[in-house]
């Protein structure tokens, strides 16, 4: 019987004879509930057992992966120190393992069971050992030998919450594609061939049981373009539903207030700027609502292009909303397009309908600290159309803030909000324009998978004047030194600094957490005490940090861009919005626990003021991962060179989580590695749904689009309705 996945997800991973009701728990430890679930539990690595590696080849000082059978274990207790003791064997000679501090051990190698054993070769007392190394238990004695010799053994991703060892995942997979053998194939026989893949049951046979490399790499080939199939296949949909249904605003673009403006600014715009303008322009004057997504790496100038694209709207006769993430950034931004407006006034109205005559252009803030009074008020000029542009943070979300006519929507860092987010601020209006900006570059792969509904524009020239920043790795003692020395230099000059203090939770190393806990809260206070105490004694030293009050937090941040306060010690809160020119010196405490787009945002709080500027990152990375991440961002300025070294280093799957919830999106499929897959698939789904609209004429894949859509926890659009019959 042919089977969907459709049927095989509704298949409860307990309906296999190998899996009791103890195993099912441990299972779903894993995430693996059904049968579907079991089949994409996808292999992490592959042991060649067809050329098995010989313990008496090893040499010392080498790292080698032998696959051995244990003989016997001991563990050896002191207090609270474990060691144990483990001699395995590959039947021709013997190695000696040992673990320390891995009591646990004890119960995984016990005697019979076959591993692979990865390490660094040593000697002692005249015998060959490998200490602490990486295990893959592949069976237990009686097992192993009859399944796993002489062929390609696959590795599963296991978890030291579940109870479940990889031959053990072996035995149910293969169970598994033994009772469904025939598993559809719902892409077309002539996509097939463009695409040289092999059919859906032979790629699960492949990925799971390869006879050879090739075999894993074509069955691998097969089942990614699936996954960024079904992905394009939804944003394509999404962008032809917006082409074709959606009626917006069509802008008066060009006129006397854009142009007013654009003659005022004290420096010539960069061609990034021209071009997203051009871009902008030509979307709002459109007869459709605009969606576009604005990259631009730190001090590209977002900030001009976006305060153009909302004199757009205003002259046009609508009003502007400015989203940003934080207070912070919401002030910063209010600043900003103050005083690049200046005294500009809004001429009479333009076009039939228009809201105003000739008066002076508003712009309000609107965030958390807001009074009560002003707030009020603020809702009483926003419904009379008395206010053209409002910035604010998520108070804008709030269901009684209503517009009188709001033309456009401008979301900074947008990464920060979810759709739902943002689709309740645009739903305040009837279908305006859409400008989404991130100064954290998204790698081109990546925005054909998560933006691939919204048009793109990218500025990555620089306006004149900025200077590059020199970044430093301080490794120990000495060069910190020298940081906190040039420190001291530049606020003699009658510059300043800031100190970012480090994420102490070692849970968050490499990740990039943004949270402003109580721990980092007083890891900043300590900081700052102790640097006045110490390194930075006599200069004048403020602490900024998340939990602050909102008061105390601007009173701290006017200080600092007044000039008074010389070194701000901060915790990550700074990262975005920040806007102090006369700043020239970061340091970065424990560098290698933030992520690289972190560290870059962070690093380009400095170098705002045209002169000379230093970022330096203190850290000592223990992992590979840590070391390659100092050794970008000592190498490039580039956000978007570094947006392509930081999705290699996360890998893919952890892209989607603002977009969606509910099933992963991808399980095998990985970019930037797999672009050339993701652009085919982009244009096979294009060319199918030019030609068919929803699918009629290929019903096995219509249908298995509009179960994955449905299994997608979407907050927008049910966008499986397309496609179901």
């Amino acid at each position: 019987m042919v089977v969907t996945l459709e049927v095989l997800q509704a298949t409860p991973v307990v309906a296999l004879d190998g899996v009791s009701a103890k195993m099912e728990a441990e299972l779903a430890k894993l995430g693996i509930e059904s049968v579907l679930d079991l089949l994409e539990h996808f292999p992490r690595r592959y042991h060649d057992r067809r050329n098995r590696a010989s313990i008496a080849e090893l040499q010392v000082g080498q790292e080698a992966t032998v696959v051995a059978e244990v003989v016997r274990s001991q563990e050896h207790r002191r207090g609270r120190n474990v060691r144990v003791e483990v001699a395995v064997t590959d039947g021709q000679a013997m190695l000696s393992l040992t673990f320390f501090g891995q009591g646990w051990r004890i119960r995984q190698l016990t005697p019979g069971t076959e591993a692979s054993f990865f390490g660094k070769v040593d000697r002692f007392q005249h015998k060959l050992q490998m200490v602490n190394p990486v295990v893959d238990v592949i069976g237990p004695e009686g097992e192993a030998h009859n399944q796993s010799t002489g062929v390609i053994v696959p590795i599963y991703p296991e978890s030291g919450k579940a109870d479940v060892a990889t031959w053990q995942l072996r035995r149910f997979i293969a169970e598994a594609r033994e009772r469904f053998p025939d598993i559809d194939d719902p892409l077309p026989a002539d996509l097939r061939a463009r695409a040289k893949v092999m059919n859906r049951a032979d790629a699960y046979r492949g990925i799971h049981q390869p006879e050879n490399e090739r075999d894993h790499y074509q069955a691998r080939r097969r089942l990614v373009l699936d996954e960024f199939l079904r992905i394009q296949l939804e944003l394509v949909q999404r962008k032809r539903i917006a082409e074709t249904t959606e009626r917006g605003i069509a802008h008066q673009v060009s006129g006397a207030l854009v142009d007013e403006f654009l003659a005022s600014l004290p420096f010539a715009l960069t061609a990034g700027q021209h071009g997203a303008l051009s871009d902008i322009a030509s979307d709002m004057g459109g007869p459709h609502p605009m969606h576009r997504l604005l990259q631009g790496d730190v001090g590209s100038g977002k900030t001009v292009v976006a305060v153009a694209a909302l004199l757009m709207a205003v002259q046009s006769g609508h009003q502007g909303a400015l989203l940003a993430p934080t207070e912070v950034l919401a002030e910063q931004h209010h600043r900003s397009v103050t005083a690049l407006l200046g005294d500009l006034v809004v001429p009479a109205p333009v076009g039939e309908g228009s809201l105003f005559s000739a008066r002076p252009l508003q712009v309000r803030l609107l965030t958390n600290r807001t009074t009560p009074k002003g707030r009020q008020q603020l809702l009483a000029d926003l419904d009379a159309g008395a206010v053209d542009v409002v910035v604010g943070t998520h108070a804008l979300l709030e269901p009684d803030i209503g517009f009188r006519s709001l033309g456009l929507v401008v979301v900074d860092e947008q990464h920060r909000f979810g759709v739902e987010q943002r689709t309740a601020l645009l739903d305040k209006g009837h279908h305006p324009d859409e400008l989404v900006m991130t100064a954290t570059p998204i790698p081109r792969s990546a925005a054909m998978l998560v933006y691939g509904h919204l048009e793109h524009t990218e500025m990555r020239d620089m306006p004149v004047g900025r200077t590059p920043i020199t970044t430093i790795w301080c490794q120990d003692a000495d060069e910190r030194a020298v940081a906190y020395e040039r420190v001291r230099a530049e606020v003699a000059a009658g510059r300043q600094a800031y100190v970012v203090c480090p994420l102490v939770d070692p849970s968050t190393s490499g990740a990039g957490s943004r949270g402003d806990g109580a721990a980092e809260v007083k890891s900043a206070l300590e900081e700052r005490d102790r640097l006045a105490e110490e390194e930075l004694k006599g200069l004048t030293i403020e602490v900024l940090h998340g939990k602050m009050r909102p008061a105390d937090k601007e009173r701290v941040m006017a200080a600092f861009r007044s000039g008074e306060i010389a070194v701000l010690v901060a915790t990550t809160v700074i990262e975005v919005g920040v806007d102090v020119p006369n700043a020239t010196v970061m340091i970065i405490e424990s560098a290698d626990r933030f992520g690289l787009s972190q560290l870059h945002q962070l690093r380009g709080r400095v170098g705002r003021g045209g002169g000379a500027s230093w970022c330096h990152l203190f850290a000592e990375p223990t992992t590979e991962d840590g070391l390659r991440r100092m050794e970008a961002m000592v190498a490039s300025t580039d956000g978007f060179h570094l947006a392509e070294v930081d999705l290699d280093l996360r890998g893919g799957g952890q892209i989607f989580g603002e977009r969606q919830h509910g099933r992963s999106d991808l399980k095998l499929g990985r970019i930037p590695r797999d672009e050339k897959a993701v652009a085919f698939a982009r244009k096979e789904a294009e060319g199918l749904l030019d030609a068919d609209p929803t699918l009629a004429r290929h019903p096995a894949l219509r249908a298995e689009v509009a179960w994955y859509l449905s299994t997608l926890e979407r907050d927008d659009v049910d966008f499986a309705k397309v496609f179901r019959s």
